[in-house]
């Protein structure tokens, strides 16, 4: 009798597996592509710059410490590490499914049944109540342990795990990414503002030229050798410089607030040594090779981290297909009356329950969930796909631009030089009226308009610097 009920479970359980595995829907797979050219442009030189520290690659105290300020203080960054946190606490919450729950229950309760019924008449035929023409209330006492374990046959309990442990160490990645564009945002900043101190005091001293000229006009105009318009141009000239000063000074107002903002503190004075503007020379950068920013660019990584939770989660969305075996069973003790709880084995009561579900009929709902995990998993294929080809994009353009800015950095200074000398040789070819007052203000204009330009493609070497290092995927560590 044993054995045939025995195979009568093992029959069901096998006819129920293969009803639901073998009505499994199908669905369209794809496999990321990791390749990546072999170099940026013919160098195969694996030296990467993104192998150093953000201290050894920018080398400036007065921006490491603005950097070790951001590092504690910078709110998003610090939103970012609790996410870890909640993302860690996610990791244990799945790896507590697939173990045992046990726990322990204690209840007390009274109930009263019917006379007419089976349980009154057994409450009776035992003498449990007194005789009357009703039964009386009933105690019940009970108390002990109970127990269910999901039996994780087909790992979706332990996929599911290991799905959340990806996410968490892809949230773990997200952080990396933010801390490499936290430091370069901060450094474009900085040198943002040196550029901007650089540009004041070249209006200044622009000022002081024009202020000279403008002399040297009224002197001329009291020996009647030029009119009085050309007085009011020299005076609209300067005004306009001395009003393109408060320009600057506001930007450089909003550039120092939102360093503050990013380093987590209330406005104040950015420290800085804005007279070393011209004199900072870079170290040395190595981009190495594309296959290198796999592991070093913390997108890559974490979209890899997501594409691997992906496919786990389609496992875990398959598992739904087959049946579930579930184990519950309980030990404690039950009795009417207080005092008879000790009384053993008559108080003894205990469980053991076998479980086992699977889905027959009306599966939409599980294959919805299947389609939509395997979606999913494409998504985060495409998008591994299109975080590698960016970074190499963002890597490639950066390195062009750094090449093309140092020619056109060249060239610009022999400009600003030119146009100096261009201003000294027009003033005094006006002292001595060989030269209208009209091409002393348009050299003095263009020598102007070259130095910020100057300055401005210095600031665009530092920052294409900085935008190389965060595209090599420097800085986290």
């Amino acid at each position: 009798m044993k054995q045939k009920i025995n195979f009568i479970v093992l029959s069901v359980f096998c006819c129920s597996v293969f009803f639901s595995a073998c009505k499994i829907p199908a669905v369209v797979s794809k496999t990321e592509s990791k390749n990546v050219p072999p170099s940026f442009k013919t160098s195969t030189d694996t030296t990467n710059s993104a192998q150093l520290s953000w201290q050894q690659y920018f080398n400036d105290d007065n921006l490491s410490a603005l950097i070790d300020t951001a590092l504690a203080n910078n709110q998003e960054l610090n939103i970012t590490l609790q996410e870890i946190v909640i993302a860690r606490n996610e990791v244990r919450a799945r790896k507590g499914e697939y173990l045992p729950f046990v726990g322990i229950r204690g209840a007390a309760g009274v109930d009263k049944v019917g006379q007419y019924t089976r349980d009154g008449a057994v409450e009776e035929n035992l003498n449990i109540t007194p005789k009357r023409e009703f039964p009386e209330f009933l105690p019940d006492f009970r108390g002990g342990l109970f127990a269910s374990w999901e039996l994780d046959v087909w790992r979706k309990l332990r996929n599911a795990r290991d799905a959340a442990f990806k996410r968490y160490a892809a949230s773990v990645d997200g952080k990396n990414f933010m801390i490499t564009n936290l430091v370069a945002e901060i450094a474009d900043a900085y040198y943002e503002l040196l550029a901007y101190d650089n540009q004041l005091l070249t209006l200044r001293k622009n000022i002081e030229i024009q202020s000279s000229a403008l002399e040297i006009v009224k002197l001329q105009k009291q020996a009647a050798r030029v009119t009085e318009l050309a007085v009011r141009r020299f005076e609209a000239e300067v005004l306009h410089t001395k009003s393109m000063e408060f320009d600057i000074r506001q930007k450089i107002v909003e550039t120092e607030n939102h360093i503050n903002l990013l380093v987590g503190r209330f406005p104040q004075r950015v420290v800085r040594l804005s007279n070393e503007f011209d004199k900072i020379v870079p170290q040395p950068l190595y981009a190495g090779v594309p296959a290198q920013l796999l592991e070093n660019r913390a997108d890559i990584k974490k979209a890899e981290q997501n594409l691997e939770a992906a496919k786990l989660d389609i496992k875990v969305a398959k598992a739904n297909f087959y049946p579930s075996i579930g184990l519950s069973g309980g030990i404690g003790l039950q009795a009417f009356d207080p005092t008879k709880l000790i009384k053993m084995p008559q108080s003894i009561l205990f469980s053991l329950v076998g479980d086992l579900a699977a889905p027959l009929v009306n599966k939409n709902a599980i294959k919805a969930t299947y389609y939509t995990a395997n979606a999913k998993q494409l998504q985060a294929v495409y998008d591994y796909e299109r975080t590698v080809l960016n970074a190499y994009v963002e890597v490639a353009n950066q390195l062009a631009k750094i090449d093309n800015l140092e020619k056109s950095y060249d060239l610009k200074s022999k400009q600003v030089a030119a146009l100096n000398q261009s201003i000294e040789i027009s003033t005094m070819l006006f002292k001595m009226a060989r030269a209208d007052y009209m091409e002393v203000l348009l050299t003095q204009r263009d020598a102007l308009d070259s130095k910020f330009e100057l300055i401005e493609t210095k600031m665009e070497q530092l920052d294409a610097r900085v935008n190389v290092y965060r595209a090599l995927g420097g800085g986290w560590r």
